[in-house]
């Protein structure tokens, strides 16, 4: 014959850890601060898209550091990639951007001018990072 079994409650994860509620002791609390994405307007998840990817950008540039031509995290390669997806989004989404359009805009023409800066050898007028959603940037 066998031993009953403890039963789990509805809802528990069969975890068992001292934290309260049955979270993990290092996310306990946690959930306070995070808002639920169907309450966040679509224009501000756009808006802070934009600014990671542009603050990623400009780190991957070196441009965080005091002398970006030594700066020991410049990657060309990580940055074209991030300029070109800013510059999809950027565009893609220009209609719902309202009054921040022109400072997105103007970000990103800034990186992609750094790039150019940055490059041995930059890449010819349209080619650079995003310039096939933005155009050639002067």
């Amino acid at each position: 014959m066998t031993e009953p079994q403890p039963t789990e409650s509805p809802g528990s994860t069969g975890r068992t850890d001292d934290s309260e509620y049955g979270q993990h002791p290092d996310t306990a609390g946690t959930t306070d601060n995070v808002r639920d994405l169907d309450s966040v307007p679509s224009v501000e998840i756009i808006s802070r898209s934009a600014v990671m990817l542009m603050s990623a950008a400009a780190e991957k540039l070196g441009l965080a550091e005091e002398d970006p031509d030594t700066a020991p995290v410049r990657d060309l390669d990580e940055a074209r990639r991030l300029i070109t997806a800013l510059a999809g989004l950027i565009t893609s989404s220009v209609e719902y951007l309202g009054p921040h359009a022109g400072a997105m805009r103007d970000g990103l023409q800034t990186l992609q001018r750094a790039f150019r800066e940055a490059s041995a050898e930059p890449d010819p007028p349209g080619q650079g990072p995003g310039e096939k959603y933005t155009g050639p940037v002067n």
